[in-house]
């Protein structure tokens, strides 16, 4: 039987992650769930396995180092899948200090934990690192980030992520701790925080607000639903070389405008919904222009592919927010 600890597991990629492996995996597991509870995240998201043996919640922030080096030595941890961060870009530019707290000094604290409790015996160990693809900064010119790309955060959230992203590979090179990393697109899907771009656009849909979007809209990001994240992330798991980043995205890439548009259609032909206009605001400082991902080393070594198209994912998650509107019921925040 594996035991993981999950940082982060009440947040939108974490939740889904334990809703992954408690439906998905037949074999036997036990998952703890570190998790702060800040401003994005809802115990809720997982509530439904409280009560079971193979689940359990510790609410702790992870630079908590007596907090987490009790959990090691109270549990044999197979696994540590790292979801836990500040993830907001607007929000980093207001608060840089916090973000390096919990992105950079937060995942020095859990490296060092693991190093700790792992050192006498790194066999069947794996610390897996999620990190982003905003570390590569902007792309320019035609082409995609691959693994060798230059790492070149523009945004103090980039930066702290890219901070923790070196930390983690230091920690395989100095010490052998069995590490990887993964840098994934832009996700969306089921439980996320509604300031994120595409539940905003959704939450002011069903307010009748203007849809605010930074700049002029043509911004391009690579856009990957959650599940095939989830299913990359489980493949680098168990199977990824131990040491080695893996970039997971999609096969294409979209304007802010044309996820809008995809959006405002499903609403507006499938839920006969009244949509609002756009608002053109000022633009974020520092707003990289373009991502977008080769997830060619993924695909070749381990297999891995995209299994949910955009317009397919962008309907589920549509229809996911109309039916669960609870999750959306506060103020929306101007955010892209």
């Amino acid at each position: 039987m594996k035991t993981y600890l999950i940082t982060g597991g009440a947040g939108f990629i974490g939740s889904n992650y334990i809703h992954y492996l408690m439906q998905h995996l037949k074999e036997e597991i036990r998952i703890i769930n570190l998790d702060a509870l800040t401003y994005c995240a809802r115990s809720a998201n997982v509530s439904c396995y409280e009560g079971s043996s193979a689940y359990r919640f510790v609410k702790g922030d992870i630079c908590e180092e007596a907090l987490l080096e009790e959990l090691f030595a109270k549990n044999d941890i197979d696994y540590v899948v790292h979801f836990a961060a500040h993830s907001h870009v607007d929000r980093s530019i207001r608060s840089p200090k916090e973000f390096a707290r919990v992105n950079v000094c937060g995942t020095l604290s859990l490296l060092d934990a693991a190093k700790n409790a792992w050192e006498r015996d790194f066999s069947g160990k794996r610390f897996l690192y999620i990190s982003t693809d905003e570390v590569y900064g902007e792309l320019k010119g035609p082409g995609k980030f691959t693994e060798n790309t230059p790492v070149q955060p523009r945004n103090p959230y980039s930066a702290s992520k890219a901070g923790g992203d070196h930390m983690a590979r230091a920690y395989y090179e100095t010490y052998g701790l069995p590490v990887l990393v993964t840098r994934c697109s832009n996700n969306y899907g089921p439980y996320q925080y509604q300031e994120k771009f595409i539940p905003n656009c959704i939450l002011c849909c069903q307010k009748g607000q203007p849809i605010p979007v930074y700049g002029d809209g043509l911004n391009i990001r690579n856009w990957l639903y959650v599940s095939d994240h989830l299913s990359a992330i489980d493949k680098v798991l168990k199977e990824g070389r131990i040491g080695e980043v893996y970039n997971i995205g999609a096969e294409k890439d979209y304007t802010n405008l044309e996820i809008i548009n995809s959006i405002t259609s499903i609403l507006k032909n499938e839920y006969q919904m009244s949509i609002p206009s756009i608002e053109f605001i000022e633009d974020r400082k520092g707003h990289d222009r373009r991502y977008s991902m080769d997830a060619a080393k993924l695909q070749k070594e381990l297999g891995w592919k995209q299994e949910v198209s955009f317009e397919e994912g962008i309907r589920r998650t549509v229809g996911w927010y109309m039916e669960n509107r609870d999750f959306m019921d506060s103020p929306a925040i101007p955010s892209h």
